[in-house]
């Protein structure tokens, strides 16, 4: 399905809620997109890979690009559609970014209503922001193989799934050692450090959900609380107890208004 939110503007914002478990089927725009997590986890997919969107974090969607989006917890989108001609040159391609504190406020304020959304000096304060915000690596390189493709997304699901390849073989008609040998070709590693690096991503919504960094570690394989900090940091440039004490200050105040 094909959409558009113009004319109205270069950037257009908008608002909307889901429930946990939620699910937005395959489509694109015309423009680009910044959806943004005010609170709760996405996963936005597409052919080339699967992104994880934490709470203040933004991922760029380019023009034209299907995806769907999987919700996990209350989710609270704040959408900016982005006229494709104005898409900053380093944004070619879709990926995860650190929204900064001004940029949050202006998607927050835009989202209000079209008296915020179509203030011009908003609309260009956006876009600068947008063209200068922080890349992380918050990516699963999907597959194109279509029996790859439907483990992957399996597991994107339900990343804590027990299945070992072996067991997926059976299911989609295939070896395990055709399908470790096609991991490998098409998404550059095996199929136990993809599946590893997805459950990394799936420390975020234990530890919003009052997990310890320490139990969630041992969780997710790790010999130490400080190594599993240390990997947390690289995916989004904070510790987990800064990450989330950012997190209760942003909370008190969106609370408070």
């Amino acid at each position: 399905m094909l959409t558009s939110h113009f004319p109205h503007g270069p950037v257009i914002a908008h608002p909307q809620d889901y429930l946990d478990g939620a699910h937005q089927p395959l489509h694109q725009h015309r423009e680009a997109q910044l959806l943004y997590a005010a609170r709760g986890i996405m996963r936005v997919v597409t052919r080339q890979g699967a992104w994880v969107i934490p709470p203040t974090r933004a991922v760029w969607i380019a023009p034209r690009v299907e995806h769907e989006i999987f919700m996990a917890g209350d989710v609270w989108v704040r959408s900016l559609f982005i006229n494709a001609q104005l898409s900053p040159p380093n944004l070619q391609q879709c990926c995860v970014l650190a929204v900064t504190p001004l940029l949050r406020e202006l998607i927050l304020r835009a989202a209000q209503g079209p008296q915020h959304a179509k203030n011009p000096l908003i609309q260009q304060l956006m876009l600068e922001e947008i063209a200068t915000l922080q890349h992380l690596p918050l990516h699963m390189p999907m597959p194109e193989d279509r029996r790859l493709q439907a483990i992957c997304l399996a597991l994107l699901q339900t990343p804590d799934h027990p299945n070992t390849l072996e067991d997926w073989a059976q299911q989609v008609g295939a070896s395990s050692r055709t399908l470790a040998r096609l991991f490998q070709q098409q998404v550059g590693m095996n199929f136990n450090a993809w599946r590893q690096q997805l459950r990394l991503m799936e420390a975020l919504p234990r530890l919003l959900a009052g997990d310890s960094v320490q139990r969630v570690a041992r969780a997710l394989g790790y010999s130490s609380g400080r190594a599993f900090s240390a990997m947390f940091c690289r995916l989004l440039g904070e510790n987990p107890r800064q990450y989330l004490s950012a997190l209760e200050r942003l909370s008190a105040i969106s609370a408070s208004r």
